[in-house]
């Protein structure tokens, strides 16, 4: 075995293969039938289920950069780790242009150069806010190393609580009755999803090293869940379509979800094969949420959605089928000289 394969972490390796698979049923529910109909509720029920995706992939983040033996110079910080996303966020964000321009038969080098522009004002395809996210993480990474590095547990709990609190639950309750009577300075407590995301960080740190039982963590879970599912139900039952504010990762239903998802997993053991499986998918992650969107976008008229499969299978079934097309695509980018490194 080489010291890099002894030194992965096989449990965070099944949690980001599962996450990513949660990614792809996001991209993959679709809620165009009338609330409180089967393929509504169908799509709603995969919808929440995966809803943690996006939060259990920062957790997985913060324990692998937050481990205080892990050296972290400056100079690697910034023209290797935070270097690489950003060639990877403006390469991919020109592929999504071209590729809507190639759509729309107006591909040419103006309106490439314009697209250009636009890029580096961040006016990219949807899905690369995580890179935007992650960019920040990085440049606050020595302060949040030092954090757990230096602090003593009390404290880190102190910090994560508030975390949740102007992160997470403030963010939850802000748009509604009696939280919309306040008024001046305090309706800016709340943080915004962007800083909200470094509590996820350090909270997959501080559960790595100080896990949950599984009893506790399927209770999380399960309460994310219902909360999660049915506050979405009922106003989206009052409005007549889909009300997504609960579905936010940086609400509390979410939130639970992905400690109690997270902490489940770190119970899971992944041996022979399956340790071969997840440590590939791990691997391969990263280029699976850059390239899958952009085999969502070929079928303009969504034509997979017109299959004659049960809404509550067809979901999952293309969300597997993207991911298999796009880990094909990671095997083939990973064996080109220098883009595993810098792009994906």
């Amino acid at each position: 075995m080489s010291a890099n394969a002894a030194q992965r972490d096989h449990q965070i390796d099944l949690i980001k293969s599962l996450a990513i698979w949660m990614v792809l049923i996001i991209h993959s529910s679709f809620f165009s039938d009338p609330v409180g109909s089967a393929p509504f509720l169908s799509n709603l029920f995969w919808r929440v289920l995966a809803g943690s995706a996006v939060p259990v992939f920062l957790m997985c983040s913060g324990a692998l950069m937050l481990r205080p033996e892990k050296e972290l110079s400056l100079h690697k910080l910034f023209f290797r780790s935070l270097l690489r996303f950003v060639i990877a966020m403006v390469f991919w964000a020109m592929v999504y242009k071209a590729q809507h321009l190639w759509q729309a038969g107006q591909l040419t080098p103006s309106t490439l150069f314009a697209a250009l522009k636009e890029v580096l004002v961040f006016n990219q395809e949807f899905h690369l806010y995580y890179l935007h996210i992650m960019m920040l993480i990085y440049v606050l990474l020595p302060v949040l190393r030092l954090i757990v590095r230096e602090g003593n547990e009390t404290i880190l709990r102190y910090l994560l609580a508030l975390l949740f609190l102007f992160g997470i639950l403030g963010p939850t309750v802000k748009p509604y009755w009696p939280f919309t009577l306040v008024e001046g300075i305090p309706t800016q407590w709340v943080m915004n999803m962007t800083y909200a995301a470094i509590g996820y960080c350090l909270l997959g740190r501080y559960l790595r090293v100080h896990p949950l039982s599984k009893a506790v963590s399927a209770a999380l879970f399960a309460a994310g869940f219902a909360f999660t599912f049915v506050l979405t139900y009922l106003f989206s039952a009052r409005q007549g379509s889909l009300d997504g504010r609960f579905l936010e990762g940086m609400t509390l239903g979410p939130c639970l979800m992905a400690a109690g998802l997270y902490g489940m997993l770190l119970h899971a053991k992944p041996t022979g094969r399956g340790e071969k499986l997840v440590t590939e998918l791990s691997r391969g992650s990263f280029c699976v949420y850059l390239v899958h969107v952009f085999f969502l976008n070929l079928d303009q008229q969504a034509l997979w959605r017109t299959l004659p499969i049960p809404r509550l299978l067809l979901v999952p079934l293309a969300a597997t089928a993207l991911l298999l097309v796009s880990v094909a695509v990671y095997e083939i980018l990973s064996r080109i000289p220098g883009v595993k490194r810098w792009l994906i």
